[in-house]
């Protein structure tokens, strides 16, 4: 997330997508997570952007805590992911 942000900040286009276990950067608690303290404030600039997060329809957890800030998600099939990934010109994936 966070080199997606400076990508972002040089003025390119960046589309967000989150897959499998990475839903849960969107939960309320991401202190347990690699650099989870960060988390929190990787997304708050992400959505200060704008940036909504194209998240894989299956994955969406029903927790009441996930994306407990209220970012823009955009359900997305993974057929629609494939989609994406076929659009863009550079793809980064972790």
């Amino acid at each position: 997330m966070r080199i997606g942000l400076g990508v972002v900040a040089g003025e390119n286009d960046v589309t967000f997508v989150l897959t499998g276990p990475a839903v849960h950067l969107l939960d309320a608690d991401t202190d347990e997570l690699v650099d989870g303290d960060d988390i929190a404030k990787f997304r708050a600039n992400l959505k200060a952007l704008g940036l909504p997060f194209h998240v894989e329809k299956e994955a969406i957890p029903s927790d009441a805590d996930w994306n407990a800030d209220g970012h823009e998600v955009v359900p997305v099939t993974r057929e629609r992911i494939a989609d994406l990934v076929r659009q863009g010109r550079r793809l980064l994936a972790f």
